[in-house]
């Protein structure tokens, strides 16, 4: 697949656009006033795999707040800050890596004029967020609602209108919660703009249907080369959203790890494949490597090294063994109960 390349810009010391890896982004939950939770929370984050974390400022108790978490993050910060332009400036001036706003609720140009002097003076590049709801109501006359054209030419009109000012260190996002429209409207974008787009649903509901929406809109648009950051939105712990964005990512292409394949099993299968598979993606899910390492669980000979031909190590499971082979050769046999183990020593050894 070949990726649109936008402009690059700077997130604190994370790169965005301009081909660099694509960023995984969350957000906090907590009360940005609440030193302890807050910072709690953007730790985890972190651990977790999140490249730049963003917090509501929503008051000047949250904009104080800045400095410590700006000291303590290891982790860019983002502010997400609505209505107020005085909290965007201030947001600036206290060290935030990257402020996301609406122009078009910040207030008249000279307010607008005011974030961009400030955030071009700082290096703080700005995030354009446009979703259904903040679209101008001018845009939605005239497209009749939030269609794809009309949120994709909001987010144009007020990148213009930063661009008036002198300001072009501009992140583009434009979200809906109906998957088609937030597709199609990042796709009139990436053809109309370069500037980098930070793409994810929005709105999606909780866990299992939030996951789903989240990987058919964003995966489309990956696999369309289109993306320079990604934030998947859950009713959830946003730790889940990283673990989310993560395997969209992987699973359309980007970035290393173990990628388990494995048959849905059928009455051919004499093996209690399930919790072998359960078990392995357990003991593979904290693997950190740059390579794709490709391995196949398969629960008979009918899928075993011919399908999986293309693995790099695989099982194809009998009555109480395996035949164990890599990229497609048969190696060895081996008792069910050591399927495990010994494909945790394969991988080991492709590390």
């Amino acid at each position: 697949m070949t990726r649109k390349i936008t402009k690059q810009i700077k997130v604190g010391g994370v790169t965005v656009g301009g081909g660099a890896e694509i960023a995984v982004q969350s957000m906090t939950n907590t009360r940005t006033s609440d030193r302890e939770n807050t910072l709690r929370q953007i730790l985890k984050l972190a651990s977790a795999g999140c490249d730049i974390v963003r917090f509501t400022v929503n008051d000047n108790d949250a904009a104080e707040q800045i400095p410590y978490y700006v000291e303590n993050s290891p982790v860019p910060l983002v502010a997400d800050i609505h209505f107020d332009y005085r909290l965007a400036i201030a947001a600036a001036e206290r060290g935030i890596s990257k402020i996301r706003i609406n122009p078009g609720n910040i207030g008249d140009k000279d307010n607008i004029k005011k974030v961009a002097d400030v955030c071009r003076l700082h290096n703080v590049p700005i995030r354009i967020g446009i979703n259904g709801g903040s679209a101008e109501k001018s845009v939605l006359a005239k497209y009749g609602g939030p269609t794809a054209e009309a949120l994709a030419e909001s987010a144009l009109i007020n990148a213009e209108m930063l661009e008036s000012c002198g300001f072009d260190d501009i992140v583009l996002s434009v979200k809906s919660s109906d998957v088609r429209t937030m597709v199609e409207a990042n796709r009139i974008l990436s053809e109309k703009s370069l500037h980098p787009l930070h793409i994810g649903v929005t709105e999606t509901g909780d866990i299992r249907r939030g996951n789903i929406k989240s990987a058919v809109g964003i995966g489309a648009l990956l696999l369309d080369g289109i993306g320079d950051t990604v934030r998947v939105s859950l009713t959830d712990d946003p730790v889940n959203e990283v673990y989310a964005a993560k395997d969209i990512l992987f699973a359309c292409g980007y970035g290393g790890g173990v990628d388990i394949i494995s048959c849905p099993t059928c009455g051919r299968t004499r093996t209690d494949l399930i919790p072998i598979v359960a078990e392995l993606e357990r003991e593979t899910s904290n693997i950190v490597t740059s390579k794709r390492i490709t391995v196949a669980v398969m629960g008979c000979a009918v899928n075993g090294p011919g399908e999986a031909s293309h693995a790099d190590v695989g099982i194809a499971c009998g009555e109480g063994e395996g035949l164990l082979f890599r990229r497609g050769e048969p190696v060895s046999k081996i008792a069910e109960s050591n399927i495990v183990q010994t494909l945790l020593n394969e991988i080991k050894e492709l590390l």
